[in-house]
């Protein structure tokens, strides 16, 4: 229902409703602004005190109290007097204050943190997007997309048996009676716990968790420990990027040509991590003793007697496990990503095939991402399909996607749900059914720590993650297609990337990178570059996962990209789509050194699709070849091949360009893949790819969403031709 339209039902619903809420009712509209609401409850007025003396920023005079009176969407989780005094004895029995009261308090800066952290954690500033009503909360265990004014993601947790009963963070209950009150700028949710995640950082949490094993993770803080990568894990800000951004040393770039809003850049550059963790109850089944017995030597012994790491050339079995190369500093690294990634964001789920964004939210098909880790540089697949039933690190299972088995001369099934086979290993592996994946556990499920870090996230995992020899035998020999943003974690980092919840539907949230700054790390963006970044949820974007890089302009940039799984011939693809009348054409460069890259071949042109070039005087016919799909696979197959011939694939049938009912991106002619090189390449390297302009002009788009790296034996398979997903 319109949300206009419903507030509208309620407040006649409810008209005749006196202030005080009716435990019956579930939804309460008052006409009144937040502050106006709290001002009125006696039990907030230690909230609404403290409301009123926090200020928005150190730049500005406004208060919280009057931002919350004035016009915006912001959801607060509002504590009551009694949530802030339990909250007070709880800083009493740790020793912080000499008694559980506001005079308790010695030093005015422990006060003034404490005061900042009930208030700055308790609202969540919604921008243009509606408030959190209860039916928009996420699902157990999983983040808000928008972080609170402390810039910390919540999370919110639901009973186990009372499945009404909801907290957020797992210790400010949610009163059931005064939840959901809507009020003309946002949404109050009584809290009957204050909101104070703990502000310790990921190396802060590994020594921690080795002094109280009870978290589930000692055996893991040690293990990281003994690698020296604890100081490491705690990096949080740049804090010259802070400076910049204060002094306007880096600013917003103008409207963006097409889109018409101008690309306004992050407000802060945070580093992040996510850490897949086995738990200590699997050490303990596995090894046969307590955790508390586990060393790192133990675990080393255990990984050299598996025969798992052998097959990487220089591993190294000492005790130097601060080496990259150390067999240990391999297994243990293989568990870290450098980027924050929440389990909502884990599998990014939007217009696959057959997924509904807006309603059930029920997986489908297979949606998967992969990800280069920590240490020597490796792909981590994440993934999940509505046969999997949940997240998985590293599922290979075996699709019905018309080939093969499922192809026209056997099955005849062609819808690329799993089959439940799966493929025989090749090479080493951990067990004999390594290929259905390490399941990513719930912290309930795990019954492991469930503290909310300032720069990480944590996930238990249900089996032993490592990157054997099977593992990357079987990423080669499937299509590796991944999102752009991968590559890039500063996006998830700094919530950039699905920043969905900051737009109404249908308004693209135009994001930039300044040239004059190194923001994103793994890019290098060159003078006369305008760097914008596209989220078009439900605007109709036919990208993969709705987003896209947009780079206007006299462009000139680099951009690292992730290692390939095994050595062999592959080749790198780029999704292209020609619907704008002002798209580019890029001389693309490739190599291993970002400063010394030769060309790959003729500039790409980015104006050319499938029936037609698009440019501002209007189109012309294109020779490339482009035909729908017919029910006739083999003319279909020989449609693909000249096309291939040209450089060009048609785009894949596994997305739509509408929230996942729409039509397969496939079908649009303007939609293609192209091939920008065929090369041998090697695990364990870096590789850089350079795209370049050579059209005059600032207003000329270059597009940019995802690339594929495709080995020989899926793009050249004489027994088996790739898929169209």
């Amino acid at each position: 229902m319109n949300r206009l339209l419903w507030i509208a039902a309620v407040i006649l619903t409810l008209a005749s409703c006196s202030d005080e809420v009716d435990t019956s009712a579930r939804y309460v509209f008052t006409g009144k602004t937040i502050t106006q609401y709290l001002e009125e409850k006696d039990y907030y007025s230690e909230y609404v005190r403290l409301l009123g003396k926090m200020r928005v920023s150190s730049f500005s005079e406004t208060t919280l109290k009057q931002l919350l009176a004035a016009r915006g969407h912001y959801t607060v989780f509002a504590p009551t007097n009694d949530a802030v005094q339990a909250y007070l004895d709880t800083l009493f029995r740790g020793g912080l204050i000499k008694e559980p009261s506001w005079e308790g308090f010695t030093e005015q800066s422990v006060l003034d943190s404490i005061e900042h952290v009930i208030v700055f954690n308790s609202i969540i500033d919604n921008g243009d997007q509606s408030a959190y009503d209860i039916s928009d909360f996420p699902d157990d265990e999983r983040e808000f997309r928008m972080a609170n004014m402390n810039n910390r993601k919540l999370r919110v947790f639901y009973g186990k048996v009372d499945l009404d009963s909801i907290s957020i963070e797992g210790v400010a209950a949610i009163n059931k009676s005064n939840r959901g009150i809507v009020l003309t700028n946002g949404f109050v949710h009584q809290a009957d716990g204050v909101i104070a995640p703990s502000d310790k950082r990921l190396g802060d949490k590994v020594r921690e968790w080795i002094r109280e094993p009870e978290s589930g993770y000692s055996v893991m803080a040690r293990l990281i420990m003994a690698c020296g990568l604890e100081d490491t894990l705690n990096a949080y800000r740049d804090e010259t990027w802070e400076e910049l951004y204060l002094t306007g040393g880096v600013k917003d770039l103008p409207k963006h040509t097409s889109v018409g809003q101008a690309g306004t850049i992050p407000q802060h550059r945070y580093f992040g991590f996510t850490l897949f963790a086995e738990t200590d109850r699997f050490w303990e089944q596995t090894l046969g003793c307590k955790a508390e017995e586990i060393n790192a030597e133990r675990v080393k012994n255990y990984l050299q007697e598996s025969g798992l790491f052998g097959y990487i050339e220089g591993t190294t079995y000492d005790d130097d496990y601060t080496n990259p190369m150390n067999i240990l500093n391999q297994f243990v690294t293989y568990h870290l990503l450098p980027q924050r990634i929440g389990r909502d964001n884990l599998v990014i789920h939007y217009n696959e095939l057959g997924y509904n964004a807006t309603s059930s939210k029920t997986p489908t098909i297979p949606v998967m991402d992969y990800y280069e880790t920590m240490g020597l540089p490796r792909l981590l697949k994440t993934y999940e399909s509505r046969e999997s039933e949940g997240i998985y690190l590293n599922r290979f299972p075996r699709l019905r996607n018309g080939r093969g088995q499922f192809g026209p001369a056997h099955e005849n099934v062609n819808d690329y749900h799993e089959s439940g086979l799966f493929p025989p290993l090749k090479g080493n592996s951990t067990t004999a059914d390594e290929n259905m994946g390490i399941r990513v556990l719930t912290t309930s499920e795990a019954g492991t720590d469930a503290t909310n870090i300032a720069n990480a996230v944590v996930h238990p995992i249900g089996g032993l993650l490592v990157c054997t020899e099977n593992v990357c035998n079987q990423m080669g020999s499937q299509r590796i297609r991944f999102d752009a943003c991968c590559t890039m974690p500063e996006m998830m980092n700094n919530n950039i990337r699905q920043t969905r919840a900051y737009y109404p539907y249908g308004a693209p949230n135009v994001r930039a990178i300044p040239t004059n700054y190194p923001y994103l790390e793994g890019v290098e963006i060159r003078e006369g570059t305008q760097f914008y970044y596209l989220q078009g949820y439900m605007s109709g974007y036919h990208n993969l996962q709705g987003d896209e890089f947009n780079i206007i302009g006299q462009y000139d940039f680099t951009m690292k990209l992730p290692p390939v799984p095994r050595a062999g011939q592959y080749e790198i693809r780029f999704g292209v789509a020609t619907g704008s009348y002002v798209r580019s054409m890029a001389q693309v460069y490739f190599g291993t050194e970002r400063d010394k890259m030769y060309v790959t071949g003729i500039p790409m042109d980015l104006r050319l699709g499938g029936l037609e070039m698009r440019m501002p005087s209007g189109t012309t016919p294109s020779n490339v070849g482009w035909e729908a799909d017919s029910d006739d696979e083999e003319y279909n197959d020989r449609v693909t091949k000249a096309m291939r011939t040209k450089g060009f694939m048609k785009a894949p049938y596994s997305w739509t360009n509408a929230n996942g009912s729409g039509n397969p991106v496939r079908t649009f002619h303007y939609m293609s893949r192209r091939i920008i090189i065929s090369t041998y390449l090697q695990p364990y390297q870096d590789y850089y790819i350079r795209f370049k302009s050579v059209l005059d002009g600032q207003t000329y788009e270059f597009y940019m969403d995802y690339f594929e790296y495709v080995a020989k034996e899926v793009y050249d398979n004489p027994e088996e031709q790739e898929d169209i997903w």
